[in-house]
């Protein structure tokens, strides 16, 4: 089951909160999920390597782009978005992440994985800029929507990968 904007704000009562350092909560929220802003672009200075176990994987190292004016000009390409806001998982909830229709209708796109129930921490997905044009963000510009789905029920295990944070 998807959650309501009344149940993520229920779960902001919590501590911790299910999303923390939103820019203005009540302009993110919406009806079945919380858009998400822009923080940080980066641009893929290497590459990455991927295995079965991890034993050999390399995360591709990527550079900040600078904002000029608040603004960053893309041209066509793909790219890394560092989030402003945080999430706390609870143990009964994943998460998809989705582009927000105005990225769609600017040619541009995003690509995510699932957020696994338990994870704590930053967000960060890919941005796919296919625009033969380009595209402008602008600091802050909310270009992604996350969507919460109740498991059936609680895991006894939550995210314990790399990326997890403690505490």
């Amino acid at each position: 089951m998807i959650l309501s904007k009344e149940e993520i704000l229920e779960l902001q009562k919590k501590n911790p909160p299910l999303i923390e350092n939103t820019i203005n909560i009540e302009t993110q929220l919406t009806p079945n999920g919380i858009d998400l802003s822009v923080k940080e672009i980066h641009e893929f200075v290497d590459y990455g390597q991927v295995d079965f176990d991890n034993k050999e994987r390399k995360i591709s190292e990527t550079k900040a782009i600078k904002w000029k004016n608040d603004w960053i000009f893309l041209k066509k390409g793909c790219y890394k978005v560092r989030t402003n806001e945080r999430i706390n998982m609870p143990l009964d909830l994943v998460a998809i992440l989705r582009p927000r229709t105005t990225l769609l209708r600017n040619g541009a796109s995003v690509a995510t994985g699932l957020i696994d129930a338990g994870f704590r921490g930053g967000l960060e997905f890919m941005l796919y800029v296919m625009n033969e044009n380009g595209i402008k963000i602008k600091k802050n510009a909310r270009v992604a929507q996350l969507t919460f789905m109740r498991m059936s029920r609680e895991t006894k295990e939550g995210y314990k990968g790399v990326y997890a944070e403690k505490g």
